[in-house]
């Protein structure tokens, strides 16, 4: 909450300008709606992490553009081919190998758990945010507007799950460094992402969106080789590829 208090104070600034302003009445429900998805993914996540590993989650979290596309079914009366459904089997394939770092062991110890099953439900919840993204969207939308629409309601959101669950603020807790790593949290992670998912919802649709999501453990280990100087594997790097060419044929992919 206190990463998306910061990222809304610093958005309130568009408000300078009157056509931002006149927008945001007919925004503000829409972006709200969008907003209680996104924090609910995020408290979902933390919650969860209470009593389940990163790795659980990370496992999990591949789960999140089948979900989509399941559930794009129902909203947008989309199709899932045989040949889609192969694709998503592989690239969930190609990230767990990545996620496991290609460890057997790892594999076999993988078991679920109380914390796995919230944040199955929060996976949902971040799906059903892409579906919204899209569902929402109107031709005229200021996105800057719409970004600070689904920040307050998620705020909102968030603020009355922590009245709910009982939880202090505790916000003179981050400083020093700490404090640093919240802004960027704040403005790279949330307003700048928020952003261009906003524009690209609207363009590629929520299905090729969360597409991308394969991409994410690749990422991490090819920026973990370069910043943090951690090897990878010939058994991970073929896990990368995979994940890379499986999301290059789902955005590719005919609706």
């Amino acid at each position: 909450m206190y990463r998306f208090f910061i990222a809304l104070i610093v958005l309130s600034a568009i408000f300078v300008k009157k056509e931002y302003r006149q927008k945001f009445p007919s925004t503000f429900w829409r972006g709200s709606v969008v907003g209680i998805f996104y924090a609910l993914y995020f408290i979902g996540m933390f919650k969860a992490l209470e009593s389940t590993t990163v790795l659980n989650t990370s496992t999990l979290y591949t789960l999140i553009p089948f979900i989509t596309a399941i559930l794009c079914i129902f909203f947008f009366k989309e199709r899932i081919s045989k040949k889609q459904l192969l694709v998503y089997l592989v690239a969930m394939l190609g990230t767990t190998i990545v996620v496991f770092r290609a460890d057997i062991n790892l594999l076999l110890s993988f078991s679920l758990n109380y914390g796995d099953a919230i944040f199955l439900i929060a996976s949902v919840a971040m799906s059903l945010y892409s579906i919204f993204l899209k569902v929402l969207y109107r031709k005229g939308d200021k996105p800057l507007v719409f970004v600070f629409s689904t920040l307050l309601g998620g705020s909102l959101a968030m603020f009355l799950s922590m009245q709910v669950l009982n939880i202090p603020l505790e916000w003179h807790k981050i400083e020093g460094e700490l404090f640093y790593y919240v802004l960027y949290l704040a403005l790279a992670s949330t307003i700048l992402t928020l952003f261009l998912y906003q524009k690209s919802a609207a363009l590629l649709g929520s299905k090729k969106l969360m597409a991308y999501l394969y991409l994410s453990p690749a990422i991490v280990a090819v920026m973990s080789y370069f910043y943090k100087d951690v090897s990878i594997s010939w058994s991970v790097f073929v896990g990368i590829v995979i994940s890379l060419f499986a999301t290059i044929i789902l955005l590719r992919e005919r609706v």
